[in-house]
């Protein structure tokens, strides 16, 4: 019945049966029982309807195959699109829930702090091909800074991916389909300017890592990075730079792709309005060796120099 769903658990498919049977036996496993299963299928075949429709889960799956490819963050979004819950967990369909009670824990932090809209927890990366794993927890500095900015997100993601993430079913909120890379670091600051983030301090999430994630095709590919970044930094506006931690992320960003010019940015296919700071930190870091940059010290002090001269200009306007 539609009135007793409190969580939507929406699953983005597409191809992976293996890893989604893992999923779905997972949340069988799970001790809370007050939810619904949304499967949107980017898959051209119909290897995921044949896994679904097979599972001991079934009763519980609400399957909607997508007449065109959304992508992936479309998918995602038509998933939360049809979620009846008062509260939406997506799971990527190569994520899987740590043990049994992780569910029960995400639904008891939100009922039991009714003025918070957005948690995440811990999570666990398990490398598949390795067959090894590293346990993620953010400090306490970061916590606060998160807290305090959500745009300091853009200098590390220190919430993870979105399958950690447990926030109330608010429609406005969707992901950006012109995003790959930041897709998911764009929605958390969105969603965080009228929320607080609440951290549940426990391993609820297996995130598994291998080599066929979207992600490592976007890590270090100007085509991709150059243009979210400024696009990101166009959504924000030029005075989120007045923070020193966004200021980093976007210093790092030049640093890393080795941007030495605005026409590589134009190369790269961006070709809307580089602001002046960009420019000024493009040309700042062009007469310094790259073996200067890449040196973690050296390049922080030079970022610190740039902006100390830029603040001025930025907290203008």
């Amino acid at each position: 019945m539609a009135e007793e769903v409190f969580v939507s658990i929406c699953i983005p498919a597409y191809k992976r049966t293996d890893s989604l049977k893992r999923l779905l036996d997972s949340i069988l496993r799970q001790t809370y029982r007050l939810y619904e299963v949304i499967i949107t299928d980017d898959s051209p075949g119909t290897e995921v309807f044949d896994l679904v429709s097979g599972h001991p889960l079934a009763t519980a799956i609400k399957y909607f195959k997508n007449e065109l490819r959304l992508g992936a963050a479309g998918n995602w979004n038509e998933g939360i699109r049809r979620a009846n819950g008062e509260w939406i967990k997506i799971m990527h369909d190569d994520d899987w829930f740590s043990n049994p009670a992780a569910l029960q824990v995400f639904a008891d932090a939100a009922r039991h702090s009714p003025d918070s809209s957005f948690f995440f927890s811990n999570y666990r990366d398990v490398f598949l091909e390795k067959n090894k794993s590293r346990v993620v927890r953010i400090s306490r500095m970061r916590y606060k800074l998160l807290q305090f900015n959500p745009k300091s997100l853009l200098s590390e993601n220190v919430i993870g991916p979105p399958s950690v993430i447990f926030h109330r079913n608010e429609p406005e909120y969707k992901y950006d389909p012109k995003l790959k890379w930041l897709v998911d670091i764009d929605f958390y600051m969105r969603f965080l300017q009228d929320a607080k983030p609440a951290l549940i301090r426990e391993v609820l999430v297996d995130v598994g890592l291998g080599n066929d994630q979207l992600t490592r095709d976007c890590l270090g590919n100007p085509l991709v990075e150059i243009p979210e970044y400024l696009y990101v930094l166009n959504k924000i506006g030029v005075k989120s730079l007045g923070n020193i931690f966004v200021y980093d992320a976007f210093w790092r960003f030049i640093r890393n792709l080795q941007i030495r010019s605005v026409s590589e940015i134009r190369d790269a296919g961006y070709m809307e309005h580089v602001p002046a700071v960009i420019r000024s930190m493009i040309r700042f870091q062009s007469f310094w060796p790259r073996s200067f940059l890449k040196t973690g010290f050296i390049s922080k002090c030079l970022m610190g120099v740039h902006f100390i001269f830029q603040f001025p200009k930025i907290t203008r306007g």
